[in-house]
């Protein structure tokens, strides 16, 4: 039972969908004060390399995942001071911050006598729980079945979801996302809570990039990560910049990573090239609907997302 197609994709789109959970609520966090950024792809590569090193030089997966942490919040900094610091096009900052985070990620892979590049992981996550717990019929995979950032997972969209929705200080994010002048007149200050959570966002982002690197694909390549950081924003917007639906639609597309092979198992013939298509063409769409301001509005983005404060105008 525990080895049906059903279950089988059900624990492959947990799997595949865990880092983009990480990414995508770290979006949402970032996008709810009002800052948007298109530099996760960038943030999240550049975590991936830096918990990959960190972990074949210790020895330390622990280590590896928080330096990973680090190194995301690091480099969304260069976004939030061009954003809300110097009042820059928040989409250019971001495809930038993407390249820049990129091309580091791609040398420190392959600098030095012995490259990173090709070598696998000095240690992986696991599962956590014994495998007679994993192996109890439909619960045991569900439950009992993941490694510890797959829990971790689930915390921090627990916390996210609480945070902003049933707390003080997330009724502030979400003042500042909409109405930045009105919260600064409430005696908010916009800058340091947009400055907060762009980090908080690449924190994320870079956890994201640490599992691909030390869980999903535990060898080092020159882009472990495939297009994840896209497919997290736009999954924000199919979450309606909610956390907790952002699981839920994460996971949809780890499910989408796994049909081809779903498909073939069942012989169902369609081209593996369109299926692979799917959650690109998915990800387009919510990018579409993102750059028409009015149509993401109704979706329940913060009015304003993307949008300069200049404290001089209010």
């Amino acid at each position: 039972m525990n080895d049906s197609v059903l279950m089988l994709t059900i624990m492959a789109a947990i799997g595949l969908g865990t880092p983009i959970v990480f990414a995508t609520v770290g979006e949402i966090l970032a996008e709810r004060s009002g800052i948007l950024n298109l530099g996760v792809q960038g943030m999240m590569l550049f975590g991936a390399v830096v918990g990959f090193w960190a972990t074949f030089q210790t020895g330390s997966l622990w280590l590896g995942v928080f330096l990973a942490v680090v190194a995301g919040a690091a480099i969304s900094v260069i976004h939030a001071f061009n954003s809300v610091t110097l009042r820059v096009s928040q989409i250019v900052s971001g495809l930038a911050l993407t390249i820049f985070g990129t091309g580091v990620a791609i040398f420190i892979g392959r600098a030095g006598a012995s490259p990173l590049v090709g070598r696998p992981s000095r240690e992986i996550f696991e599962p956590i729980f014994p495998q007679s717990l994993a192996d109890i019929p439909l619960v045991g995979p569900l439950i009992f079945g993941h490694d510890a950032l797959v829990y971790l997972s689930w915390v921090i969209v627990a916390i996210a979801s609480y945070y902003l929705f049933h707390t003080r200080p997330g009724l502030t994010v979400r003042a500042v996302g909409e109405d930045p002048a009105s919260a600064e007149a409430a005696g908010i200050n916009v800058s340091r809570v947009r400055y907060i959570h762009v980090m908080l966002g690449g924190a994320l982002a870079g956890l994201g990039g640490a599992y691909f690197s030390l869980a999903l694909v535990p060898s080092w390549q020159d882009n472990p990560i495939g297009s994840a950081g896209w497919i997290a924003i736009a999954l924000v917007i199919l979450a309606s910049w909610r956390p907790w639906r952002a699981l839920w639609v994460a996971y949809l597309f780890g499910a989408a990573g796994r049909v081809n092979f779903t498909f073939q198992t069942l012989e169902i013939n369609i081209p593996s090239n369109l299926l692979a298509m799917l959650p690109f063409l998915l990800a387009i769409v919510a990018m579409l609907i993102l750059a028409s301001g009015k149509r993401a509005r109704l979706l329940g983005a913060p009015e304003a997302l993307g949008v300069p404060y200049f404290r001089e105008e209010r």
